[in-house]
C-alpha cells in the first residue's frame, strides 16, 4: 500500500487481535459493503452498518471512525482492481486476447461490487479522487509502454498519437464494462475489442496476427 493510500485509510480506533473481536470487525466490513452497494454511501449509516452487522453502533466506533474509513478499508488495495485492464497486443490474437481481458475484468468488477459507489464519492473526495487519479496514470503508463514496443515493431500505424490513444482505449473499457454490468450484453465486449484492434494496427497486420501465431517472432528474425 502507498503512503497516499495509508492517508487515505488513516489510523483505526482499534485493530483486533482477538479472534472474537476480529470476527466483529469482519462482520462490519461485509455489512457496509452490501449495504454500500444496495443503497449507496450517502444512503447509508453508520447504525444500519452496524444493525446489519448484529453489533451495537458503540462497536461500529470501536474500530472505525466513521463510514467512510470503512469504505477506504474495504478499497484498501483493490484501487488498481478497479482500473481497466492492460491490454496485451502480440500474444495469441489481440483481439481475441482484449475481449477475454474485458470480461475478466467486468467479472471482478461485479464481485467486488464497489465501482458502483465510487462515482458518487469522488466529486466529494479529493483525496480519493487523488488516489483514483493516481491509479489510472499508472495504467494509461502500462498500455503506452505496450503500444510503444508494438509501435516500435512496426506493428501499429505510423502516424498514431499513442498518448491520446491509450487515453481512449482507457474510456472505451471503462464505458464497455459499465454498459454490459448493466445490460449483462457480454458480446459488446467484442465489439469494443474490434474498435480499439482497428485503431492500432493496419488491416494486413491485424490480419496476420490474428492467423500467425508466429508473425510478431517472425519480424523479429
Amino acid at each position: 500500500m502507498s503512503d497516499r493510500e495509508d492517508q487515505l485509510v488513516g489510523d483505526f480506533p482499534l485493530v483486533p487481535k482477538q479472534e472474537r473481536a476480529q470476527q466483529k470487525r469482519n462482520a462490519l466490513l461485509e455489512s457496509g459493503h452490501a449495504l454500500f452497494i444496495s443503497k449507496g454511501y450517502e444512503q447509508t449509516t453508520a447504525k444500519e452498518i452496524a444493525a446489519k452487522a448484529g453489533v451495537a453502533t458503540g462497536t461500529f466506533y470501536r474500530y472505525f471512525l466513521d463510514k467512510r474509513q470503512l469504505l477506504m478499508a474495504l478499497l484498501e488495495d483493490k484501487i488498481e482492481k478497479l482500473m481497466p485492464p492492460e491490454p496485451s497486443w502480440v500474444i495469441g490474437n489481440p483481439e481475441t486476447r482484449l475481449a477475454e481481458l474485458f470480461e475478466v475484468h467486468g467479472n471482478r468488477l461485479q464481485r467486488l461490487g464497489l465501482h458502483r459507489v465510487l462515482p458518487e464519492l469522488i466529486l466529494k473526495d479529493p483525496e480519493l479522487s487523488k488516489v483514483i487519479a493516481s491509479a489510472k496514470l499508472k495504467i494509461h503508463s502500462r498500455i503506452y509502454a505496450g503500444l510503444q514496443k508494438a509501435s516500435e515493431k512496426g506493428l501499429t500505424w505510423n502516424d498514431l498519437d499513442l498518448n491520446t490513444l491509450t487515453w481512449s482505449i482507457m474510456l472505451l473499457a471503462e464505458n464497455t464494462t459499465g454498459k454490459v454490468l448493466e445490460s449483462g450484453d457480454t458480446e459488446e465486449y467484442q465489439k469494443t475489442a474490434k474498435i480499439i484492434c482497428r485503431m492500432v494496427f493496419p488491416p494486413e497486420v491485424l490480419k496476420k496476427l490474428q492467423t500467425d501465431e508466429n508473425y510478431e517472432e517472425n519480424l523479429e528474425n
